[in-house]
C-alpha cells in the first residue's frame, strides 16, 4: 500500500495536568499507529501564548509530529481530533516531494543558508 508523508501540528488544553497532557500524546500515537502509520518524530513545543484567545484559553500546549501513513488517514485523523475534548485545534499536512527534500536536508542537519547576519560595524 502506498504511504504518503504528513506533518501534523495539534494544541493540548494547556491547563491539563502533566499526566494528562501525557495520555493525550499517547492516544494520538496510539491511533495513528494503529491505522498503519509510522511514526518518524514527534516533537513536543510546550506551552506556547496563542495568537488569538480560544476556548477561553491564551496558551495552549503545541505537539508536532511526523509520520508515514496511507492517504486514509486525514479523514481519520479529523474524525479523531474532534472527538477529543483536550485537543484544541490541529493541522495536518501532505508532504509533496519538495517538502520532504527539505525534512532530508533538515534531518542531515544541511539545510542551505539564506540569509546571514554580518555584525554591525559602529560609525
Amino acid at each position: 500500500m502506498k504511504t504518503n508523508f504528513y506533518e501534523v501540528t495539534f494544541i493540548i488544553n494547556p491547563v491539563l495536568e502533566e499526566e494528562q497532557v501525557k495520555e493525550v500524546k499517547e492516544g494520538f500515537e496510539t491511533f495513528v499507529t494503529g491505522k498503519g502509520a509510522e511514526i518518524d518524530e514527534i516533537d513536543e513545543w510546550g506551552i506556547k501564548r496563542l495568537a488569538y484567545e480560544m476556548d477561553g484559553k491564551n496558551s495552549g500546549y503545541y505537539v508536532n509530529a511526523y509520520f508515514h501513513a496511507p492517504g486514509t488517514i486525514v479523514s481519520d485523523l479529523e474524525k479523531y481530533f474532534k472527538l477529543q475534548e483536550n485537543i484544541m485545534r490541529n493541522i495536518v499536512l501532505k508532504y509533496d516531494n519538495k517538502m520532504l527534500k527539505f525534512r532530508d536536508l533538515q534531518k542531515k542537519g544541511k539545510l542551505p543558508v539564506v540569509f546571514v547576519e554580518t555584525p554591525e560595524e559602529e560609525v
